[in-house]
């Protein structure tokens, strides 16, 4: 499997594989994918099963500590100098789950942030995805004043150990 940041000529198949895994009302839609893609399509990771894209994590960077429902419809709050690393969306094609590549892409994710100098990484998430989370060291934050697609969510961060000299 190879993992590669995004570019433009994604777009169609990011908003396939989005809506192959979320529900209409969650899902983002491709001119939301277009816009998030103008700004920062560095924060795309992808995989490819040869050329077809199977999984992917996206997200804007922002100085804002907690996600809120504005990130998800205006991609121009991202601030590529930002403290945290916000994560919208985890994808993995149904027939590919279970095999570990959501997995492999958070932990891409995760070392990206960290050698951006990044805080740490803030996502949300289902009640039945809060222990998922937590093998990655996220850790529960409680219910997110999120309300997208009018579900509830849990706020879920990892925050970086400063000071180890790592």
């Amino acid at each position: 499997m190879r993992i590669r940041t995004a570019d433009l000529s994604d777009l169609k198949e990011i908003a396939r594989v989005e809506a192959a895994c979320f529900p209409a009302a969650e899902a983002a839609t491709e001119e939301e994918f277009e816009k998030r893609l103008i700004f920062y399509k560095d924060h795309f990771w992808l995989m490819f099963e040869e050329e077809k894209l199977i999984a992917f994590v996206d997200g804007m960077v922002t100085n804002q500590e907690d996600l809120t429902d504005e990130m998800y419809e205006k991609a121009e709050m991202h601030d590529e100098k930002g403290d945290w690393q916000m994560i919208f969306g985890v994808n993995t094609l149904p027939s590919y789950r279970k095999h570990g590549y959501a997995g492999e892409l958070i932990k891409r994710a995760i070392t990206d942030a960290k050698e951006q100098g990044r805080k740490g990484l803030v996502l949300t998430c289902k009640d039945r995805l809060i222990s998922y989370y937590a093998r990655f060291g996220f850790k529960n934050e409680g219910v997110s004043e999120s309300v997208h697609g009018n579900v509830v969510w849990n706020q879920m961060r990892l925050t970086f150990d400063e000071g180890l000299g790592e």
